[in-house]
């Protein structure tokens, strides 16, 4: 569907069914424009109660679709489908888009992003022109039509356009990530490690991108250097169990009877920082545990113990639960003589 040459000046295209649209075009990585941010976030109960009653009332008519818009690009949540079509209104009325002021560009913008994640090409094209026209000179649009063109799959251009970015400023985040994400899209994972790696040298804080380099490896089988990104996200990150658990996952996958013995650990970390709420740690822990007395050919008392209680711990949880699955939990645990 083309938009008509006699349109109305700042008039967008409009796609149909706009129900349909949510599927995002671009790799799971983050977009991220000057506080515009795809990926989801975590936001508190307040903040996720506030945003539902506002998408309850502009979606059954009650307006508040501006504030509405505001509040999702505020949180940085990922609501494109909700964006594209409440966005589109208010651009498409030129009083209501006169009357945002100076926030009309930044709605251009947010418009474009939620098009582009949702696979509708023209519309995000329109508000890029639109921006264009009043920002001609903007690296910040520049990067809009780098992503449009990544989403299109025109990855020479798209190359282009970041690289010419990257010139003007080599420190750029976003850019550089983005170059990653397209890597991986176009299949080329050994050049997405190898951006990875040179972007990491620079900004080494970046914790998305250790655990995006740790799940590469992990996907590869190069678990030693997937354990290696973990240690990192420990290390800055020490009360994330998340990281102690897939840290011990890969220690367990490579096995030998140092490496099983640490596993134990985290997997016993992971279990302590949740709780004893992480049904993957407390399988893990009984799992370890097996493995390591295989190993040794021996028995260890405590070890046993451990084992027991986690296994106590599993057997409370599927009967509360899952009792349909408890009868399989407990011949899984029986084949590790627990």
């Amino acid at each position: 569907m083309l938009i008509p040459p006699q349109r109305a000046a700042g008039t967008l295209l409009v796609p149909n069914k706009l129900q349909n649209i949510v599927k995002p075009a671009f790799p799971s990585h983050t977009i991220s424009l000057s506080g515009l941010n795809l990926q989801i976030k975590m936001v508190t109960k307040t903040e996720e109660s506030q945003l539902q009653q506002l998408e309850n009332q502009v979606e059954n008519g009650g307006g508040g679709a501006w504030e509405y818009l505001s509040l999702v690009r505020k949180l940085k949540v990922r609501r494109s489908d909700k964006v594209l079509k409440h966005g589109l209104t208010l651009l498409n009325d030129p009083k209501k888009r006169s009357a945002l002021g100076p926030e009309e560009w930044s709605l251009y913008e947010q418009v474009a992003i939620a098009a582009l994640d949702c696979q509708c090409h023209e519309v995000a094209k329109d508000c890029i022109k639109v921006l264009q026209k009043k920002f001609s000179d903007s690296k910040r649009v520049g990067e809009l039509e780098a992503l449009l063109l990544e989403a299109k799959g025109s990855w020479a251009e798209a190359e282009k356009a970041y690289s010419s970015l990257l010139e003007d400023n080599a420190l750029d985040q976003v850019i550089s990530m983005r170059r990653v994400a397209m890597a991986k899209a176009r299949g080329d994972t050994l050049v997405a490690i190898d951006r990875l790696n040179k972007y990491l040298e620079i900004f080494m804080a970046d914790h998305d991108a250790w655990r995006e380099l740790a799940e590469i490896y992990v996907s590869l089988q190069m678990y030693k250097q997937a354990a290696f990104c973990y240690e990192e996200l420990i290390l800055s990150q020490p009360m994330i169990p998340l990281h102690h658990l897939a840290y011990a996952d890969v220690l367990y996958t490579i096995g030998g009877l140092e490496n099983l013995q640490t596993a134990k650990k985290y997997y016993a970390s992971t279990i302590e920082l949740t709780g004893g709420k992480n049904i993957r740690a407390l399988y893990g822990i009984c799992l370890c545990i097996y493995a390591i007395s295989q190993v040794t050919k021996g028995k260890n008392t405590e070890d046993r113990k451990i084992s027991v209680d986690a296994a106590a711990v599993l057997h409370k949880d599927y009967m509360r639960s899952s009792p349909e699955k408890l009868a399989l939990a407990t011949l899984v645990l029986k084949t590790m003589r627990i």
